[in-house]
């Protein structure tokens, strides 16, 4: 194996990149996988699938790749990651049969431990995933890795911790071009920020798909000047970080194919732009939920566009003493052109990209909303036979993850039930009445993530009105009102990235003072369907 020098390297890339602009468009098949879960001896992760969610949106927005012809798979297993990625060999397959050129383009956010990718409980080996890669039938694959460890896939092939990449000069001729980028070196971990909203290394590769790696300015980005960027700006972001400097790495073998465009800016007007006569230096761009989705490093007398998705952001300006601060909207199909005028100052307490470590800053909260169905009795067998009947539940709930810290959940339920009975006292029988129960209740809850499953428990805080509409208009309608404290269990299931099936049981004490002071306990059983929002 041979290794370049960086300005051989900079030469061959070059004349690499003029072959490819002659050659015929490329049939993009991209497979996008995130796990946040990877197995019994590892700590759920936070942002696997969100990174996952943005490069799928990336790729189809703007890298070429159809959507039909790309799969989003977010905590599957790893069978479901072979299914589809055979079912996008199929797709490459057929249309190479047609005199198509072809790329398979992998991505994949998530664990890896012990030469594995490891997706939930299943494990799916790095080095039969290189070999499933170079027999792919397409004439350029792609796999760009974002897990702890990542680089033992590239170490065989010669790539280093730095961004003067290997080529291996002796490649086969019948692997025809594989491209294997990782977040990290073989012994080093990947890291996620808060701030970011994602790893370290997803984000930067994708700003920099959207125009910030865009160094020529040519409305391109190459796969050399998207891996350069996301290396230099994720070792400098990581440099004083308490798990070390991170280093990607890269394994590049396209022979005869050249360097490969991965995002074209040029084709969709959407976007911003920071006109030349913009001042330098270093830009920020933070969504309405907090985290900065784009960065900019602006030279003197440059333009620069960045194709941000339509939506409202807030731009920061770094200056040595003080911030500028401002707001911009890019609409859709439309170019925003950045105001540099119309930012104000502001002091550097305003400024969220100050390299504060993550835990300081806290955790991204996040809304569920859910449909619960249940059962609601009393314990004492009296009452409920003749006070407070047994009642199935129907309701709505709302829960905030992550508001107060870690792993709590704030939860507001409301729910109704009733049935109809009839009236047996020893001093009056049968009249018939509709018995009612609404329940509003608050519970503040502590969850342990154990993979998908997380049990709970916390305390709850209930209103109860409970009544009885007599059939027989001569009789009063009765009701009855009160607070009462109590306790509340049960399991959280996700199913999917967006759904959540619940279990849990309440118990509660109930103070009941109308014709005699008496402490009473009720229970309820419950199941809910939650879905995130």
């Amino acid at each position: 194996m041979r290794r370049l020098s960086g300005q051989g390297l900079v030469l061959v890339l070059a004349l690499v990149l003029t072959a490819t602009a002659q050659a015929q468009p490329l049939r993009r098949f991209a497979l996008v996988a995130g796990n946040d879960e990877g197995g019994a001896d590892t700590r759920p992760l936070r942002f696997a699938r969100d990174d996952a969610r943005k490069m799928h949106g990336l790729l189809t927005r703007l890298g070429g790749v159809e959507y039909g012809d790309a799969r989003l798979l977010l905590d599957e297993d790893s069978g479901d990651f072979l299914r589809a990625l055979a079912e996008l060999e199929s797709g490459a397959r057929a249309a190479r049969a047609r005199g198509e050129r072809t790329a398979l383009i992998v991505y994949y956010s998530g664990h890896a431990k012990d030469g594995a990718l490891r997706l939930g409980d299943s494990a799916l080996d790095l080095e039969s995933l290189k070999r499933r890669l170079l027999a792919a039938p397409a004439d350029i694959r792609i796999a760009i890795l974002d897990s702890c460890r990542s680089g033992a896939l590239t170490r065989t092939k010669g790539a280093r911790r730095a961004p003067a990449f290997a080529i291996d000069a002796g490649a086969t001729r019948e692997a025809r071009g594989l491209v294997i980028l990782t977040s990290s070196s073989a012994d080093e971990d990947s890291q996620e920020s808060d701030l970011l909203g994602g790893s370290y290394f997803s984000h930067h590769l994708g700003s920099g798909l959207i125009g910030e790696a865009d160094r020529s300015g040519d409305g391109q980005v190459t796969l050399f000047e998207a891996y350069s960027h996301a290396y230099a700006r994720t070792v400098a972001d990581t440099a004083d970080s308490s798990a070390g400097a991170q280093h990607p790495t890269f394994s590049y073998d396209l022979a005869g194919n050249g360097d490969l465009v991965l995002t074209d800016l040029r084709g969709s007007n959407e976007g911003l732009l920071v006109p030349r006569t913009a001042p330098a230096g270093a830009y920020y761009f933070v969504n309405p939920a907090g985290l900065v989705v784009a960065e900019l490093d602006k030279a003197v007398d440059a333009e620069r566009r960045l194709a941000l998705a339509p939506g409202r952001y807030t731009v920061k300006r770094r200056l040595a003493d003080r911030l500028r601060v401002g707001e911009a909207e890019v609409q859709r199909g439309r170019t925003t052109v950045l105001d540099e005028s119309r930012l104000r100052d502001a002091p550097f307490s305003d400024d969220p990209v100050k390299g504060v470590a993550p835990r300081e800053r806290g955790l991204r909260t996040y809304w569920t909303l859910g449909l619960t169905g249940g059962y609601h009795s009393f314990f004492d067998a009296p009452t409920r036979e003749n006070l407070f009947l047994s009642t199935p539940l129907l309701g709505l709930e709302v829960g905030l993850h992550h508001y107060f810290r870690e792993n709590w959940r704030w939860d507001i339920d409301l729910a109704l039930g009733g049935r109809q009975t009839t009236l047996e006292l020893p001093t009056l029988s049968g009249p018939r009445y509709r018995y009612s129960l609404l329940t509003v209740g608050t519970s503040l809850v502590a969850e342990w993530p154990l993979g998908r499953v997380s049990p709970f428990v916390g305390p709850r805080l209930a209103y109860l009105v409970m009544g009885r509409d007599f059939e027989d208009a001569s009789l009063p309608d009765q009701f009855y009102a009160v607070l009462t404290p109590g306790l509340v269990g049960g399991v959280r299931w996700r199913m999917s990235d967006r759904f959540e099936l619940t279990g849990r049981a309440r118990v509660h004490y109930l103070l009941y003072n109308v014709d005699a002071q008496r402490s009473l306990g009720y229970w309820e059983l419950g199941a809910l369907v939650t879905y995130r929002l």
